[in-house]
């Protein structure tokens, strides 16, 4: 069952960054999938390095997106980034060291804060940006 649901309510209006945010959606269900069925370490690891790699190039096209456009509210987007990469990262640190395992509070983390990040955050980056006929 899927953890978290892409619908249009999460549509920023910008079409690659919606792509991406389906995909970052598909591989948190893939890892809430591979807990939920017991799967060992080694397809957890995989993709949770899948997700923590994806992120980083998600986040990358968003900070790209503003930088072009002079987004004026860069500085506490990529604050947001920032923290996310470092927490996720050091959940995969100890994931990988043995000291802890996919559980669903990490899961119920990644669904509370995408979905946050999305609906407030994201959609105020594509409202700004469609003001300047990004699409």
């Amino acid at each position: 069952m899927a953890l978290i649901t892409w619908s249009t309510m999460f549509s920023t209006g910008i079409s690659e960054q919606d792509n991406q945010h389906k995909k970052l959606i598909d591989l948190i269900n893939q890892l809430n999938d591979a807990m939920q069925a017991g799967k060992g370490a080694d397809v957890l690891g995989k993709v949770l390095s899948e997700l923590v790699n994806y992120t980083v190039f998600h986040f990358g096209y968003e900070e790209k997106l503003m930088a072009q456009h002079k987004y004026e509210d860069t500085p506490a987007h990529k604050t947001e980034h920032t923290k996310f990469v470092q927490t996720v990262g050091d959940f995969k640190k100890k994931f990988d060291s043995g000291t802890a395992v996919v559980s669903v509070e990490i899961m119920n983390f990644l669904r509370d804060w995408l979905t946050s990040h999305i609906m407030k955050t994201d959609k105020k980056l594509g409202q700004a940006l469609g003001k300047q006929g990004v699409k």
